[in-house]
């Protein structure tokens, strides 16, 4: 009975050439689930960022109080993005991302309503920042796969990329967006930075479950691969007939380019973290700007990001597919936004900088992940995204956090690195310096890699 049922299947499924035609509505539905999905993600995580001064000023919170409840958030995402990645690889991972964003939604609505109270456990608040940190951790692994399936080494780099800008718009209004909430419907409280937006993720969560397919296979369709006329990849092929662990094993755990890229990771983290998590106290503390003009450094950096995404994975295409040599030379222009940030006294020049810098440090930050699922079958495409998340918020994130709160608290001693006390919001940005020459060393010795790959497959 049941190969009688695959034979009626096969027998209805549409000709390769009306999968063709169909392919790019019905894609549309899971890729426009993710992109709005992912978009308010960054609209409860983000919105922390931007209700730091507020936390200071309205709950007594330190900087570093802020810069451990950060650290926790990342421990946390960073073990999540690997553990949870390996139990969710191979499953529906676009109902998963609609079950993770109301889980998370929920978590930010109690701590929401935990600000409302006169004294605020800290204790509570690192245990929910580090719940909602968990329910997030595997969301851009999986929103990486839905895509995966559904696209082909050839076109996935600008789809890669159109996502990828998502939670730059996400992330640069969710701090705008939390003030508005704050202002407008709890007269300036913190807490309207949390509950609103989170009763807005879960209707969006509830929403987008029920829209689109995991992969075309799901509408009793061929491959992407099959549909477009490409050669399915060997390592897809080969992981066919290998378990999990065996997939894992073979092609992360002993391919030394997979752990370049999670180390040249590390720092990309480093100085993207260094710079987003920190902008608004930055040139609120550091050049004595208003808590609108720090809401809105966060807005310039993630469009400066969002035209890099765009544009980015669009070169990658153009290039046939080198993302670590597109990677590698966003990484060397940096230093010029950084020079910016680290000089600018005018809100015009720190936001020019920032949008700069968001342009330039989402070249690796996005093709850093692209260059990665080359490396690795699409079985594996959410475990290796949530290893390389894990490198990056594990050492990167936390280190931004933690490494950059201790140079610039005032009310702390600074870090001795080599001898040398590094103390105060100027000193941070030796960091970054030292960070951007590592990723671009890393970087390189990857896109080396991926032309003798080239050479390989053409001949």
């Amino acid at each position: 009975m049941e190969e009688t049922n695959v034979v009626v299947g096969k027998m209805n499924r549409p000709t390769l050439a009306e999968q063709r035609k169909q392919w790019f509505k019905e894609f549309m539905k899971p890729f426009l689930v993710v992109v709005v999905i992912y978009i308010t993600m960054y609209m409860i995580r983000n919105n922390f960022k931007a209700a730091q001064p507020l936390l200071k000023s309205q709950l007594g919170l330190t900087t570093t109080d802020l810069g451990y409840i950060g650290f926790v958030f990342s421990i946390v995402y960073g073990f999540g993005k690997f553990i949870v990645g390996y139990i969710v690889d191979g499953k529906n991972t676009k109902k998963i991302l609609s079950i993770l964003l109301l889980l998370s939604s929920i978590t930010v609505l109690c701590m929401g309503i935990l600000f409302t109270m006169n004294n605020v456990p800290m204790g509570w608040i690192v245990v929910l920042w580090s719940l909602n940190g968990l329910f997030q951790c595997v969301g851009g692994p999986s929103c990486a796969s839905v895509i995966t399936q559904w696209t082909t080494r050839s076109n996935r780099g600008r789809y890669i990329g159109l996502w990828n800008a998502s939670h730059n718009i996400g992330g640069g209004f969710a701090g705008i967006f939390a003030v508005w909430c704050a202002t407008t419907f709890f007269k300036g409280q913190v807490a309207g930075m949390f509950i609103i937006p989170a009763i807005v993720a879960a209707v969006v969560a509830i929403g987008t479950f029920f829209i689109g397919k995991n992969r075309p296979e799901d509408l009793g369709w061929n491959s992407s691969e099959e549909i477009f006329g490409e050669p399915v990849e060997e390592a897809n092929v080969d992981a066919e007939n290998l378990t999990k662990w065996e997939i894992f094993k073979k092609y992360l755990l002993t391919n030394p380019y997979i752990w370049v890229l999670c180390v040249a990771n590390v720092f990309v983290y480093i100085v993207r973290i260094g710079i987003d998590n920190w902008a608004p106290l930055y040139v609120t503390e550091h050049l004595n700007f208003s808590q609108e003009a720090a809401a809105q450094t966060i807005f310039y950096f993630e469009m400066g990001a969002l035209i890099g995404c765009l544009a980015w994975g669009y070169i990658s295409d153009l290039l046939k597919g080198r993302p670590a040599l597109v990677a590698t030379v966003s990484t060397i222009l940096l230093p010029i936004g950084i020079i910016g940030y680290q000089l600018g006294t005018t809100e015009f020049v720190i936001n020019a900088s920032l949008f700069m810098l968001g342009m330039m440090v989402f070249g690796p930050q996005l093709l850093i992940n692209l260059s990665m699922l080359g490396f690795v079958p699409k079985k594996a495409t959410v475990v290796s995204g949530g290893l390389l998340g894990a490198f990056a918020y594990l050492f990167g994130d936390s280190m931004a956090k933690i490494l950059l709160a201790r140079i610039s608290d005032p009310s702390k001693d600074g870090v001795n690195f080599f001898g040398h006390i590094l103390h105060g919001w100027n000193d941070t940005f030796i960091i970054f310096y030292i960070s951007i020459v590592i990723i671009a060393v890393l970087l390189g010795i990857v896109a080396m890699a991926e032309e003798r790959r080239r050479k390989q497959v053409k001949a």
